[in-house]
């Protein structure tokens, strides 16, 4: 692994949080499907620039994220986008509270301001679902001057120096729209596929020692078969999502194969031939 890496690991690793923090710093796990993604997505965290991952749902964007936040041993604060996100949601809000008969009005941080304060990580979830008028006030935040002037205090601030931003997109989702280019070009992109092969396996044996043999390789075999339908365009891609796979392993652990891939994937199809064809594929493997 790269020294710059480990210089910086050793630096982070030297903070003491207290307990309210220490509960933000997030569990590792991830497993990269691709040679040298994990490595050059920590050389991007070190040399401070803002990273984005793009994958289809259930590629592990998250983890990965969150494996960071291990890594390091950074608490991470995490801002989930929808078309309702406003500067509020991202910077924090006035509120008045009252104490000895008077009212003082106090400003409540947000995600952004307190991980940008504290150097955290700060995680935003499918960044290109926010309405685009709303994201234009991290620009400062995103490039080299990282720093904001808080619209609701008049406040500057300047990150701290450990301050990470990731971002994780879904493309061509329904309600997403595409990035503006100001805002991309602020960013580290990296694709992130989906697991496969030994990578996924490890995950499995991992998560569930127990497991026999028999089911990991017929839900291997299943998650295959999902993915080249997914690529043939007959189904959504979180049909081939490895967090439903890993959930169907779970339920399969209680109940008849069958049943556990049509509650853990096949119901989340909208539609009904989509569901169908999951369950056909499972009778391939399963009798």
């Amino acid at each position: 692994m790269d020294p710059i890496i480990l210089n910086e690991r050793t630096k982070r690793l030297a903070r003491v949080y207290d307990k309210h923090k220490e509960d933000l710093v997030q569990e590792g796990g991830y497993i990269s499907p691709v040679r040298h993604l994990w490595e050059d997505v920590l050389i991007s965290a070190v040399l401070k620039k803002p990273i984005l991952l793009k994958g289809p749902s259930g590629s592990g964007k998250t983890k990965l994220a969150q494996s960071i936040s291990h890594f390091f041993n950074q608490p991470m604060h995490s801002v989930n986008c929808s078309v309702d996100l406003d500067a509020e949601s991202l910077l924090g809000f006035k509120t008045i509270n009252t104490t000895d008969g008077q009212s003082i009005i106090e400003f409540v941080e947000g995600p952004v301001v307190q991980a940008m304060k504290e150097g955290h990580i700060l995680y935003i979830d499918e960044i290109n679902m926010a309405k685009p008028e709303t994201l234009p006030i991290l620009h400062s935040v995103l490039d080299h001057r990282r720093m904001l002037t808080n619209p609701f205090t008049g406040e500057v601030i300047h990150a701290h120096p450990d301050f990470t931003v990731v971002a994780a997109i879904n493309e061509g989702y329904v309600g997403t729209s595409p990035m503006n280019e100001a805002l991309k070009n602020r960013f580290i992109s990296f694709a992130i596929p989906y697991l496969s092969g030994e990578q996924l396996r490890e995950i499995i044996q991992t998560l569930f020692p127990q497991a026999e043999t028999a089911l990991v390789d017929t839900m291997m075999n299943i998650n295959e078969d999902l993915k080249k339908q997914v690529l043939n365009g007959l189904l959504a891609e979180e049909a081939a999502s490895v967090r439903s796979l890993l959930d169907a392993i779970a339920l399969a652990g209680h109940m008849p194969v069958k049943r556990a891939i049509q509650y853990a994937i096949a119901e989340k199809m909208d539609d009904r031939m989509e569901r169908e064809l999951v369950m056909e594929l499972v009778e391939t493997w399963v009798k």
